[in-house]
């Protein structure tokens, strides 16, 4: 284990987990802000998913695994199915509050910030140019992700601290995990199975934005949302360009 490119990976990663935790903080400081205009951070969030997951994830995947078809439809449907359970099941109270509106949208970022903690491992590992250039296009979703996390927990029905601990782990700490937790074994992580993560993560959070955001967006009947939509868009576009 090269300790620098451990300690590389280790500062870049926390790096991304700070952003997080700003985005999170920032909107928890500005709230009654962030709630009136709650559909313009998810219209943003929507573009920057949705594209990122068209124009970068997919096409990634299916040249590094045959199988990513089939995993990007797992990632998808696992979503969905995950989605019917808990509004049937667990996510509805007597009051209606529907908590799966926010968790939903929370695992999908939360299983794909833990991958981008592994590609900050993979990525590092093939060269510092590589890892550099990765980690400074994926930083730059990281302050809106943690918003929006915050965000939607808050208006699904979670109380401040809860919305506030549950966004924490899944838009922030997950990163440094992911990291910490696949630097050992990323001589096993190959491109065929990274191939099959980015597939799987790229179904979910398309599922986020097309099947979670982009509804809500219009149901908010706000002006200028495709304004934030193309905004995200366009930050998609220089997340890839920059990798």
């Amino acid at each position: 284990m090269d300790a620098n490119i451990f300690w590389t990976v280790a500062i870049t990663s926390s790096i991304a987990c700070l952003v997080t935790i700003t985005g999170i903080f920032v909107i928890r400081r500005y709230e009654k802000w962030g709630i009136d205009n709650i559909a313009y951070f998810m219209s943003f969030a929507a573009g920057v998913l949705i594209s990122v997951s068209f124009i970068h994830l997919i096409p990634e995947s299916f040249s590094m695994n045959l199988t990513a078809p089939t995993c990007l439809l797992i990632g998808f449907f696992g979503l969905y199915l995950t989605n019917r359970f808990l509004n049937s099941y667990v996510c509805q109270d007597s009051a209606r509050v529907n908590y799966s509106f926010g968790i939903i949208p929370m695992l999908g970022i939360g299983f794909h910030s833990f991958l981008d903690g592994v590609i900050y491992s993979v990525a590092f590992n093939v060269s510092p140019f590589t890892g550099i250039f990765s980690a400074l296009g994926m930083v730059l979703h990281e302050f809106p992700e943690g918003i929006v996390t915050f965000l939607l927990l808050k208006r699904s029905g979670f109380r401040e601290n809860k919305a506030m601990l549950y966004a924490l782990l899944a838009a922030a700490i997950t990163t440094p995990a992911g990291a910490f937790l696949s630097y050992p074994f990323i001589s096993q992580v190959n491109n065929y199975t990274l191939g099959a993560l980015l597939a799987i993560s790229a179904g979910a959070l398309v599922y986020v934005g097309a099947s979670h955001l982009l509804p809500a967006v219009e149901n908010e009947q706000k002006k200028y949302t495709l304004i934030s939509l193309s905004s995200g868009i366009l930050v998609a576009l220089i997340i890839v360009l920059t990798k």
